[in-house]
């Protein structure tokens, strides 16, 4: 089962996203990320990588998308905010990049 993030597990799964330009998402526990690529082209086939590993996860971002511009806000609605999935479709959405 999901579970929320406890304080001692926080920093550790949250502070190397930080470095790497998430933000959390003001009055909310959730992280949000904007990624700007050269085309649509480029940012759609991010996102259809991106979803392969989400439904993979049974784990799905909200996001939108604008021409080059990706917005992205990750937490967990079972356990109404976040958990160890988010920071992990973080990391991959960073790798996949």
């Amino acid at each position: 089962m999901t579970e929320l993030l406890s304080t001692e597990t926080r920093g550790p799964l949250l502070d190397p996203l930080f470095r790497n330009g998430w933000t959390m998402v003001e009055d909310r526990d959730a992280i949000t990320k904007t990624f700007i690529f050269d085309n649509f082209v480029a940012a759609f086939g991010w996102m259809t990588q991106v979803a392969i590993w989400a439904e993979k996860w049974n784990h799905h971002p909200e996001w939108s998308n604008v021409y080059r511009t990706v917005e992205v806000v990750l937490s967990t609605h079972d356990v109404g905010g976040l958990s160890a999935q988010d920071a992990k479709l973080a990391r991959k959405m960073d790798s996949l990049i």
